[in-house]
């Protein structure tokens, strides 16, 4: 079977004058209707696959806001704890708070004078 056989076969067939190839053509046309549906299924897919892929991330932004707010709480009452001891200090200590805020008064001023 030559190459020009083979496409007097396929001419034949879509003409419908081949009982087999009109068969075949036949069974096209049904699966070409069927695809016609499946566009529709296809987007109940998409659809729901959307939905499941909104639920995961809503899930996984709670999460992290819970993570977040946790975190901050820890250190809210972290820099409280450390505000603390460090007014405690300096009604302890008045003098050594005053000589270290002069100190660092003294060093950024000669920072800024020299330019």
């Amino acid at each position: 079977m030559n190459a020009s056989t083979t496409f007097d076969n396929g001419i034949n067939g879509v003409n419908g004058k081949d009982d087999k190839d009109n068969h075949a053509a036949t069974s096209a046309d049904a699966r070409a209707n069927k695809a016609d549906d499946a566009p529709g299924k296809e987007s109940e897919d998409a659809a729901s696959q959307a939905k499941a892929l909104r639920d995961r991330l809503d899930a996984t932004w709670q999460t992290a806001r819970d993570v977040v707010s946790d975190k901050s709480k820890i250190a809210s009452a972290k820099a409280k704890e450390a505000a603390g001891t460090a007014h405690a200090y300096a009604r302890e200590e008045p003098w050594q708070v005053a000589g270290a805020a002069l100190a660092v008064g003294v060093l950024v001023g000669l920072l800024l004078g020299r330019r």
